[in-house]
């Protein structure tokens, strides 16, 4: 492997891919609903992974999807521990990414723009 692409990077990858898959068929939590993995964040010693979800979801029910996640952390660690080869399973931490919100608000102040000066030339 070449050296720009360090061991907590590709550690990262698969924790992301194989949260998605536990999150979908074995995570039967009902706070927890149509939650996405945007991203995971492993500390350079591999011992805690800062793991960024976003869900499609109001304001006051994030907070629940959170709770929900942050409970969950010690069975999704565990079934991790199964499923990856790695001498340390990081601890796993939630955090909301408010990214795809702020991507489809912005889209959506783009389109109210470009579309708003067409109304008024008809």
């Amino acid at each position: 492997m070449p050296k720009d692409y360090p061991r907590s990077l590709r550690i990262a990858e698969l924790i992301q891919r194989e949260l998605a898959e536990l999150i979908r068929l074995r995570l039967h939590d009902p706070r927890v609903g149509m939650v996405t993995i945007t991203d995971v964040d492993v500390s350079s010693d591999n011992k805690h992974a800062k793991v960024f979800f976003t869900a499609l979801i109001s304001q006051e029910q994030l907070a629940d999807v959170s709770a929900g996640l942050q409970h969950a952390a010690g069975f999704l660690r565990s079934e991790l521990a199964r499923g990856l080869k790695l001498r340390v399973v990081p601890d796993l931490h939630f955090a909301h990414d408010p990214s795809v919100e702020r991507g489809a608000r912005l889209s959506k102040l783009i389109d109210d723009a470009l579309y708003a000066g067409t109304d008024q030339v008809e």
